[in-house]
């Protein structure tokens, strides 16, 4: 079994997932989840399970956004139970030429090293269906 230190729980967020869905590499954002990971998006009752589903979410988010952005992290971090806790800003920019910023909350669950379990919560309309 894979054991995450405080600081890796955070590269695991911050540059390993956030960074690669902002990059738009979609490959190496679900290389971040288990095969049999859920994603939750609790404020819309949205459940995207195992990596078809959630990697079709992402390639229709990826698709319509022109611009992604995840920053000003403040993370809380369960190292003997490898949960982390990340609020941040989300901001993007679609492709009609509207945008939005977020002030979001997720929770990450990590089993041997990647993401079993992401539950989000979103300050503004969903754009993860």
């Amino acid at each position: 079994m894979t054991l995450l230190s405080s600081a890796e729980l955070i590269e695991l967020v911050e540059k390993k997932y956030f960074a690669n869905v902002d990059g738009k590499n979609l490959p190496e954002a679900v290389k971040c989840f288990a095969p049999d990971a859920t994603l939750t998006i609790q404020t819309a009752q949205i459940t995207h399970s195992g990596h078809d589903e959630i990697t079709r979410m992402f390639n229709d988010f990826m698709s319509t956004t022109k611009t992604i952005y995840h920053g000003d992290f403040s993370h809380v971090v369960d190292e003997n139970n490898q949960l982390i806790s990340s609020q941040f800003l989300a901001a993007n920019n679609y492709e009609d030429g509207s945008s939005v910023s977020m002030r979001n909350c997720n929770f990450f669950e990590i089993k041997n090293g990647v993401f079993q379990k992401v539950t989000i919560y979103m300050s503004d309309e969903n754009p993860l269906v």
